[in-house]
């Protein structure tokens, strides 16, 4: 029986999230403050006993697991676990995001990402965006879903009984686990705030998320 502690960090605040921009595999450096909050999940998680370190491969989230583990107790290597990225949006990546929306959600009266998760769940959300892209390339909510289990099974290989595992990750990521695995009464505005602590405690292959979105400082 094999049980294993995963801390979900969110990258910390980059240039396309102070311009309001869809940023799923597409990238941006982060801000002189996302640094700096970066900088104090540093802090607070300074003398966790990581086991193993990851990091999705986009540069906002390697440089935030750069600058945590650069203060941590613990001298390990970093490693890119691609499967944790944040949802492919496909033709609308780099857009921003209030444009994107409307083309998704106004033929189902819902222009908006708030409204269509009120209406019509969160699983809504991934499959109108698919649905929208003229060029099909945008990931549904089956697609997101057997790629982020995919990323648990390479953990599930390398995790010991016990481990603590840093894995820094992103925003629609970090609250569709949660919204998945448990937390109560989960608002649909509560996505997760920039270098904030998300934990994830897996056993046999089941998750239980059991903190969600806390500010580190």
């Amino acid at each position: 029986m094999t049980k294993y502690q995963i801390y979900f960090v969110r990258h910390g605040r980059t240039f396309f999230n102070s311009l309001h921009k869809m940023q799923g595999w597409s990238d941006s450096p982060l801000l002189p403050e996302g640094i700096e909050v970066a900088k104090k999940a540093a802090h607070a998680l300074k003398d966790v006993n990581f086991n193993l370190a990851y990091s999705t491969d986009t540069r906002r989230a390697v440089d935030t697991a750069r600058i945590i583990m650069d203060e941590n107790k613990n001298d390990l290597k970093r490693h890119h676990i691609k499967e944790f990225r944040e949802q492919f949006y496909g033709y609308f990546e780099s857009m921003y995001a209030a444009e994107t929306w409307f083309i998704a959600g106004q033929q189902h009266g819902t222009p908006t990402y708030l409204g269509i998760i009120d209406k019509y769940g969160l699983e809504a959300s991934f499959d109108f965006l698919k649905e929208a892209d003229p060029m099909d390339y945008a990931e549904n909510y089956e697609e997101y879903w057997s790629r982020i289990n995919r990323g648990f099974k390479k953990l599930d290989k390398v995790a010991k009984d016990g481990d603590k595992i840093l894995l820094v990750s992103h925003s629609t990521t970090i609250y569709s686990l949660a919204k998945t695995y448990h937390v109560p009464e989960l608002e649909i505005n509560e996505t997760p705030l920039n270098s904030s602590l998300t934990i994830l405690n897996r056993e046999d292959g089941k998750n239980t998320v059991t903190t969600y979105n806390k500010v580190l400082e």
